[in-house]
């Protein structure tokens, strides 16, 4: 199991559909996950320090945790089933660790409302990780979370162009 960070959220070229994008904390592996568009959203306002007017389902969600004297631990990327990526959320509730189905992007956007630490697992990374080809991108002017506003937007475009859904899902090298 890796920890991970948040790199990102950008959209599919072709579908226009929201991914977030983890990294690891010790290399240049990125794992892609396609989200929903609301899903995205929730993430997006988080890491731009946003708060929304009334309480979204992860901020509700969050409360209702809190209220019952419980904190998530962490959350974990456990597997890719299908093109599906599962998750759990780990609680800790009277010193007794509880685990929680989820969807990844929920589990994310919760980590990120109660500054959890999140992981996935290491067959998730070597099936569907990507290493990032090219000079490492320079993270020293950044915390652990950074939104896509500070990163080079050619090479990040360049980074999604050189690979497509399918190499997510295998982690193979795109065909030359």
């Amino acid at each position: 199991m890796q920890e991970m960070t948040v790199y990102g959220v950008s959209f599919d070229l072709v579908g226009k559909q929201p991914i977030v994008l983890l990294r690891t904390t010790e290399g240049r592996t990125f794992l892609p996950i396609w989200i929903g568009h609301p899903e995205a959203a929730a993430i997006l306002m988080r890491l731009q320090g946003q708060d929304p007017p009334r309480p979204l389902t992860h901020d509700l969600t969050c409360a209702i945790i809190d209220s019952l004297d419980a904190s998530v631990e962490r959350v974990t990327v456990t597997e890719l089933r299908d093109s599906t990526f599962f998750a759990q959320i780990t609680l800790v509730l009277k010193g007794t660790e509880i685990e929680i189905d989820s969807r990844t992007s929920d589990a994310i956007a919760i980590a990120l409302r109660t500054d959890a630490k999140i992981f996935a697992a290491d067959d998730v990374i070597e099936e569907s990780g990507v290493q990032f080809e090219g000079d490492e991108p320079d993270f020293a002017h950044t915390g652990s979370v950074m939104s896509l506003g500070d990163v080079d937007m050619n090479e990040f475009r360049q980074f999604l162009d050189r690979v497509t859904p399918d190499e997510f899902a295998t982690g193979e090298d795109e065909p030359e």
